[in-house]
């Protein structure tokens, strides 16, 4: 032993190392995976794919030809969505009143100014608003980004499950065959 060190109990236990605990969900909320179906009925979107990102602030949606535009006085939005992961040619035609404009810093660093509306969410068998900013999301794995201020106080999170919510396998269908509400496919007039 070298001259001045200090022993020091050995910190690890002899045997198996306990399984560690899970944490119970807090009653009344209902647990979400990582991804999740969800709706957007305000916008005409029955379900599209969304990461549940409890490291983001806000929530985003894919949206591209973003126009500004005075209705009765007011700010709006008029955008298109692309609902279904990977297929460009399926959009949906949406209208929203603008809120507002945040400064977003995305995970790479960039800052971006961001158009803000308030729709409804549906994700299960719950329903609410939210604060959504439009952004362009192509090369994201999810057209749509839901983060903590949109979840907080209704659900708890795991990580390691996925689309614990509402089964929306017809929607899926609907969407990848132009059969929902109002989608357009990109070969058919404007």
């Amino acid at each position: 032993m070298l001259a001045g060190s200090i022993m020091r109990k050995n910190p690890i236990r002899a045997g198996p190392t306990p399984a560690p605990r899970r944490r119970r969900p807090r009653k009344g909320k209902t647990t979400i995976g990582w991804r999740e179906w969800v709706g957007l009925p305000g916008l005409g979107i029955e379900g599209i794919k969304a990461k549940v990102d409890t490291g983001a602030r806000t929530a985003a949606l894919h949206a591209w030809r973003v126009e500004r535009f005075e209705r009765d006085g007011q700010a709006w939005a008029r955008f298109e969505v692309h609902p279904v992961q990977r297929d460009n040619r399926t959009r949906i035609s949406c209208e929203a009143r603008l809120v507002g404009v945040k400064a977003i810093r995305s995970s790479g660093g960039h800052l971006e100014n961001r158009y803000v509306i308030v729709t409804d969410l549906t994700l299960g068998n719950k329903t609410w608003p939210i604060e959504l900013t439009l952004t362009n999301r192509d090369e994201m794995g999810f057209r749509m980004l839901l983060g903590r201020a949109s979840v907080r106080g209704r659900f708890v999170v795991d990580p390691s499950t996925s689309y614990r919510g509402r089964k929306l396998d017809a929607v899926r269908k609907r969407n990848r065959s132009g059969g929902s509400p109002n989608p357009r496919r990109e070969d058919d007039n404007p």
